[in-house]
């Protein structure tokens, strides 16, 4: 197992020094800097996509649910529809970047915790609670687009601009505000981790084995949706990178343990977004969006799960 860890990473440097020092042209120091930029935001997205997607699917026990089920992709587009519609373009909180990461994430976050604590505060099972994000995700994304259909069409590029995942434009203000927060949430998951094997084994082994399930479910859960809110905030929702990633690990790994597998996520996470990025630029030459093709690739994978069926 240790090996199969150590070439992932290996063949995880050798994918980011391809991207950050092949092709750099006539101003090669320029061109590392901002991809240096690129690949920390890379870095920093697949980590939390890893992460929050391996953690949802043990406390769900399912192996091709992701977080954006429980509409948090759907929150942050609409939270720019609103912008837009509300204060137009113009506005400090659409068009300063910085401001308007804090306002989504904080949107992403406050949704998270009182949308849980609701639901919590009357015992519902975790099933409840994917079938109401669901229809939170459904609405979310009905009044987003209500008001994309009501704002002025050259306002409406704005948000279309954020519709789709873009490691091109990082700030580097925005990457150092997201890993402070990220290594805030990673220091507090850092004592939760332990109890993921225990979790995976069901709700009433998991009982019976003296873990506080409901406690440690909530926990776990404000935790996915802090991580979601970091990522998309910073680059744009990717709908099916955590369902690639995650069922790519359990197959390259055979193993039900978290230690390893939020290791490999982490590392397949990176690969696969290095190489979605370096294909849409130096193959579609920025024709095609990030979203697009880890979205078709992915789609393909979801349909080939969906069809393995019970052998998953």
């Amino acid at each position: 197992m240790r090996k199969k860890l150590f070439i992932t990473a290996f063949i995880t440097l050798v994918c980011i020094l391809i991207y950050i020092f092949s092709f750099m042209g006539k101003f090669p120091e320029f061109v590392i800097k901002e991809r240096t930029i690129s690949i920390l935001a890379i870095i920093l997205v697949a980590t939390c996509i890893a992460i929050c997607t391996l953690i949802f699917q043990t406390i769900t026990n399912n192996k091709i649910l992701t977080p954006s089920i429980i509409g948090l992709d759907s929150l942050y587009l609409l939270v720019q529809s609103f912008l837009v519609f509300m204060l137009t373009a113009t506005h400090v909180s659409v068009y300063d970047e910085r401001v308007n990461f804090l306002t989504s994430v904080i949107c992403m976050i406050a949704f998270g915790i009182v949308f849980y604590k609701i639901l919590f505060k009357e015992n519902r099972s975790i099933y409840h609670i994917l079938l109401l994000g669901l229809i939170f995700g459904t609405f979310f994304s009905s009044l987003s687009s209500f008001f994309e259909v009501l704002i002025d069409p050259d306002e409406f590029l704005v948000v279309q601009g954020r519709m789709f995942a873009s490691f091109n434009n990082v700030k580097i203000e925005l990457l150092a505000l997201s890993y402070i927060l990220f290594i805030g949430i990673f220091i507090y998951m850092l004592s939760y981790f332990k109890f993921l094997d225990i979790l995976a084994l069901g709700k009433d082994i998991s009982i019976n084995l003296g873990l506080e399930y409901e406690n440690l479910v909530k926990r776990f859960l404000i935790i996915i949706a802090v991580l979601i809110s970091i990522s998309t905030a910073l680059v744009g929702p990717i709908t099916f990178l955590g369902l690639l990633v995650t069922n790519l690990s359990y197959e390259l790994f055979k193993t039900s343990k978290h230690s390893i597998l939020l290791v490999a996520c982490t590392l397949v996470s990176i690969i696969a977004l290095v190489g979605g990025t370096y294909l849409v630029a130096r193959v579609f030459a920025f024709n095609a969006t990030l979203s697009v093709v880890i979205n078709f690739i992915g789609g393909i994978y979801f349909i080939y799960l969906v069809l393995k069926g019970n052998r998953l």
